[in-house]
C-alpha cells in the first residue's frame, strides 16, 4: 500500500455521523454530595455490507465509519478501498451501511460465516480464518528502534488521552511515525480503536512501513494479526501480552513490547531491533 497525494485518494461517499465521547451524568462522591461527571460513551453499531449483517460492535460512536471500513479492511472483506461506494451510519437504526460497487460482498460474508473464531477482545471478538491463512504471505519490514524514541513517543501519547482523563473506560490505539503520533484514537475496546486506525489509514492512504502501532491494551494474536496486516513492524502497549500473541509475532518479525510505562518496557520479540542509547539510571 503506497501513500498518495489527497488529491488522487479515492474517498467513498460518506456520512459525518461522530458522536461526543463523554455524557455528563450525576454520582454521589464519598462526602455524600452529588456532582456532575463524565462518563463514556457506548453504543451498539450493527455493521452491514451490501445489505448482509455482518457484526455489532459497541463503540464510543466518535469514527463510526473509518471503524467500519478498518473492521471490513483487518477482517479482509473488502480489499480495496477503490470497492467501496459509500458508507452510510443512522445512529436511530443504529446501523452503517456499507455498499460496494459490485454489490456482492453480502454473498462472501455467507460463504465465509461459517469459519469464524471467537477470540480473547472484549466484548468476544471475531477474525474470519482466511485472514490467518494470508498472514505469512505478508511482507514486514522490521526497522530499528532507540530507546529514547520509545521514551519520547510513550509522553507523547499521554498527552492525547484526552477521553481517558475525562471519564476513563476507553482504551486507546495509535499510529507513530517515531515518536510522532499521526492517527490517535479512544474507544470501549482495543479492537475499535485498533480497527478505526486502519480505517483511517485506508482513507488517508498511509502505508504500515516503518512505522509504530501503540495500544493500551493486552497484546493478543488478534492485535498483532491487525497489525501485521497493515503492515507495521513495531507494536508497543503498557498493557501485557499472551503466549499465543508473542509466538504469532516472533513468526511474522514484529518487534514486540509491552509494560511500556515511564522509563520502563520489555522487549519480548526483535530485541535485535532496539538500540539502547539511554544510559540506565
Amino acid at each position: 500500500m503506497k501513500s498518495k497525494g489527497n488529491a488522487e485518494r479515492f474517498r467513498p461517499e460518506m456520512t459525518v455521523a461522530g458522536l461526543s465521547p463523554t455524557h455528563a451524568v450525576p454520582a454521589m462522591n464519598e462526602r455524600g454530595k452529588v456532582v456532575e461527571v463524565d462518563i463514556a460513551g457506548e453504543f451498539p453499531l450493527t455493521v452491514r455490507i451490501d445489505r448482509q449483517e455482518v457484526v455489532t460492535l459497541m463503540t464510543l460512536g466518535t469514527h463510526p465509519e473509518a471503524l467500519a471500513l478498518g473492521y471490513l479492511r483487518n477482517q479482509r472483506i473488502v480489499d480495496e478501498i477503490e470497492q467501496v461506494r459509500s458508507v452510510a451510519v443512522d445512529w436511530d437504526a443504529e446501523t452503517v451501511d456499507i455498499e460496494t460497487f459490485q454489490g456482492r460482498a453480502g454473498g462472501l460474508l455467507q460463504a465465509q460465516a461459517s469459519r469464524r473464531i471467537v477470540t480473547s477482545g472484549c466484548g468476544q471478538g471475531t477474525m474470519f480464518s482466511c485472514t490467518i491463512d494470508v498472514l505469512y504471505e505478508i511482507n514486514v519490514r522490521p526497522v530499528a528502534l532507540r530507546q529514547s524514541t520509545i521514551y519520547a513517543l510513550l509522553k507523547a501519547v499521554a498527552n492525547h488521552n484526552v477521553t481517558y482523563r475525562k471519564a476513563g473506560a476507553v482504551h486507546a490505539c495509535a499510529l507513530c511515525n517515531g515518536d510522532r503520533v499521526e492517527i490517535f484514537i479512544e474507544d470501549v475496546g482495543r479492537h475499535n480503536a485498533a480497527d478505526t486506525v486502519a480505517g483511517k489509514m485506508w482513507l488517508a492512504g498511509l502505508s504500515g512501513g516503518g512505522r509504530i502501532l501503540y495500544t493500551t491494551g493486552r497484546l493478543t494474536s488478534e492485535i498483532v494479526m491487525k497489525t501485521a496486516q497493515l503492515e507495521i513492524p513495531v507494536l508497543l502497549s503498557r498493557s501485557g501480552i499472551t503466549h499465543m500473541g508473542l509466538e504469532l509475532a516472533q513468526d511474522l518479525g514484529i518487534t514486540m513490547i509491552a509494560r511500556a510505562k515511564g522509563r520502563k518496557f520489555l522487549v519480548y520479540s526483535g530485541r535485535k531491533n532496539i538500540i539502547l542509547d539511554v544510559p540506565p539510571a
